[in-house]
């Protein structure tokens, strides 16, 4: 019998997370084309509604960077249900909003919620996952933020039929259900283990390592005894180092991976996926596509369907192949959207739009960009979509991983501020050149995900330090043979008694000896 809570159950569980990012990165797309919309906000185009849009990035940076502290603090799992109290309260703003000041204000607000939630969730899932599945359960988070865009948006699209302010209003307080259930259910979760570890609750620690990987939560599995022996192991030379957590962190041997986080993380705000989810009724209206809401629906659900391979198989195909290939395929059907607006579109008169340059006619044209728009989406959804939360965790080691990670969701929520910001701009004043653009960004990052980027599937968290510093050419990292089975190889050690392990269930063995740092004495 399937236990209910299992690594799975709890990794979808805090992926509602996930539902409530997708919330925000529909929020704005199905109530831009309606009139009360227009007509209760004035109508912003340009700045004003990339300033909109943008907001909830803004209030995200500040949420990620504040989220290393909160994360160290309070644990991973109560500083997910701050999170989840801020995002309530921005939801609450949101839908009461008289002005645009008060729009984006309560978008700052729920902003917050989003940056500590979208650091602090992918930490808290790979440090419970076993290592050949850290990929898959990681990958839920981005699977909910499929499924929460496309909630948002169906949510959107049938309010959109409604004769009133609840044509916005409705959506942005019905936001809130998820965070409300994610708040609640946390209580029932464990805390992380390394968490627990790095605050010496040792005893924790085992308790909750069984209970994760064995169906009975049996203290005395030789997998779990080496796991948390590889913990202990850890644990231990990070406190012999004696360093700050913040030096290490620019330190030269770190500098490294922390620019590799923040590099992924930057590059898929790069990828072009914003123009597309945040404003595909601009790019569909501007290619001659009528009923643009129902339209759009395609496309949300088409970003559901194509992450379920990579929610499969990501553990196999491995980060490194899947960024490459997502890089290509992308840049293929951004230049294909550009090249067939350029050959067939031509400039707008009104003055009104927000959009400049549209397709007139040639139906083949039009469906060729919406197609291209949906392809492209499918693309990210199984490449740089659930990677960009999958590699900045898991190539950071314990005593610096959130603030690592909170720096490289720092650069996420910069860099999507700015194209948010910049997008409906830019959209106006240069028109199918955007896609050029991103197309040409997509290339420059093949080549430095070729050249840079090392394969980290199939390790464990504690054998990073291995894989970046044995010296192979990046181009090679992709075979990791010589850094498997360490983990294995420990359990068999303890399983064959090589290796002595007093178990630390303080109701069973009480004579534990333990050491000034409380780590077993062997």
């Amino acid at each position: 019998m399937v236990r209910l809570l299992n690594i799975y159950t709890i990794s979808a569980f805090v992926a509602l997370a996930g539902v409530i990012y997708g919330f925000d990165v529909s929020s704005m797309s199905g109530v831009l084309g309606t009139e009360e919309y227009k007509n209760f906000y004035g109508n912003p185009l340009g700045t004003r509604q990339g300033a909109i849009t943008g907001a909830i990035a803004a209030g995200s940076l500040v949420g990620a960077l504040s989220s290393s502290y909160l994360g160290d603090w309070l644990s991973r799992k109560v500083a997910i249900q701050v999170g989840t109290v801020l995002w309530c309260i921005g939801a609450g703003v949101q839908a009461s909003s008289n002005s645009v000041g008060m729009l984006i204000g309560g978008r700052i607000i729920s902003g917050l919620c989003i940056g500590i939630t979208s650091t602090l969730v992918p930490i808290y899932q790979s440090e419970i996952a076993p290592r050949k599945i850290r990929g898959r359960v990681v990958s839920l988070l981005h699977f909910a933020i499929a499924w929460g865009i496309l909630v948002q948006y169906l949510i959107e699209y049938g309010c959109s039929f409604l004769n009133s302010q609840a044509v916005f209003r409705l959506p942005w307080a019905i936001q809130s259900v998820p965070a409300i259930m994610l708040f609640i259910g946390l209580f029932w979760l464990p805390r992380s283990p390394r968490w627990l570890a790095s605050k010496d609750r040792w005893d924790e620690v085992l308790h909750v390592l069984a209970f994760l990987r064995t169906p009975n939560s049996d203290i005395n599995d030789p997998l779990v005894l080496a796991e948390y022996k590889e913990i202990e192991e850890q644990i231990r030379v990070e406190r012999e180092l004696d360093i700050s957590s913040y030096r290490e962190l620019f330190s030269k041997k770190m500098r490294r991976r922390l620019f590799l986080g923040m590099s992924v993380q930057g590059l898929s705000q790069l990828t072009g996926i914003n123009v597309i989810l945040y404003f595909i009724v601009y790019v569909l209206q501007s290619a001659g596509i009528s009923n643009t809401l129902l339209v759009s629906s395609i496309l949300y659900i088409m970003f559901i369907v194509a992450t379920i391979p990579t929610l499969l198989w990501t553990d196999s195909w491995g980060r490194r192949s899947s960024l490459l290939v997502g890089s290509i395929v992308i840049a293929f059907w951004m230049y294909v959207m550009g090249i067939v607006l350029a050959r067939f579109g031509e400039p707008t008169q009104a003055k009104d739009l927000p959009y400049t340059w549209t397709i007139v006619g040639h139906p083949a044209a039009r469906h060729t960009v919406q197609a291209s728009a949906y392809l492209a989406s499918a693309a990210f959804a199984m490449s740089w979509g659930p990677i960009e939360w999958v590699y900045p965790p898991e190539i950071m080691p314990v005593r610096i991983r959130t603030k690592a990670v909170s720096l490289s969701t720092a650069t996420n929520w910069t860099v999507s501020f700015t194209v948010s910001l910049l997008v409906p701009l830019l959209y106006r004043k240069i028109a199918w050149r955007v896609f050029i653009i991103y197309g040409s960004l997509n290339v420059a990052s093949f080549f430095y995900v070729l050249f840079f980027v090392p394969e980290t599937k199939q390790r464990t968290l504690e054998e990073m330090d291995e894989i970046f510093e044995h010296g192979e050419p990046i181009w090679r990292s992709f075979r990791g043979i010589r850094y498997a089975g360490k983990l294995d190889q420990l359990a068999r050690e303890i399983e064959q008694g090589k290796f002595v392990h007093r178990t630390v269930h303080v109701e069973l063995c009480d004579d534990v000896e333990r050491n000034g740092h409380g780590n077993l004495v062997q």
